[in-house]
């Protein structure tokens, strides 16, 4: 990677991986935000302000030395925000209710830099085949769905309950990396990638 240090606003191993596959090490920085939605507030207004909250936080702290970058991902399924399970049965109730339906995943990303925030949204729809109570007991055994949105992690177990993907593979994991890399090069950040 060039001098220019991008920083991820973000714990997540699994949007580090995504950097990383497209050649981006990325300084890790997790910030600490309030994930709670706002009275009436859409899902997609609020990945979005989640999102640059998290890049905005990631800034702050840094004092705005590197270019930031926060993503925020939310499950949506009948008009119902899929957040992660606080428990057991509260997962249980909400595979059940994806199970043989279609539900949407939005996830935003937001790159503040040089006092600029870009900000993007990337929405794909996924449907699951039916899936049995004891299939979700299972799944809860194996620890893979307690701090996942919607219950599930689409890049582990759970691709056995997944018939159908629209849209963007890496941002149901939580970084669309097409939407990504557009963002870096919005504003002008260049070198992240090796030319061929």
């Amino acid at each position: 990677m060039s001098a220019l240090q991008l920083v991820l606003a973000s714990a997540s191993p699994r949007r580090q991986e995504l950097l990383t596959q497209i050649g981006i090490t990325p300084l890790v920085h997790p910030v600490d935000i309030d994930e709670t939605p706002q009275q009436g507030e859409s899902v997609t207004d609020l990945v979005l302000r989640l999102a640059e909250q998290k890049a905005q936080q990631g800034a702050l702290d840094t004092n705005g030395q590197y270019p930031v970058l926060g993503s925020d991902t939310v499950g949506l399924l009948n008009g119902q925000v899929l957040l992660k399970p606080r428990d057991f049965a509260d997962a249980e109730r909400m595979l059940l209710e994806m199970s043989n339906q279609w539900h949407e995943i939005h996830t935003s990303v937001a790159l503040v830099y040089k006092g600029v925030s870009h900000i993007t949204t990337s929405v794909s729809r996924v449907k699951f085949r039916a899936i049995s109570r004891d299939e979700i007991a299972d799944y809860w055994q194996t620890g893979e769905p307690h701090d996942k949105a919607g219950a599930y992690a689409v890049q582990g177990i759970a691709a056995i309950f997944i018939e159908r993907i629209e849209g963007s593979y890496s941002g149901i994991m939580g970084l669309p990396i097409f939407e990504t890399s557009q963002l870096l090069q919005q504003a002008g950040i260049t070198g992240l990638l090796k030319q061929s």
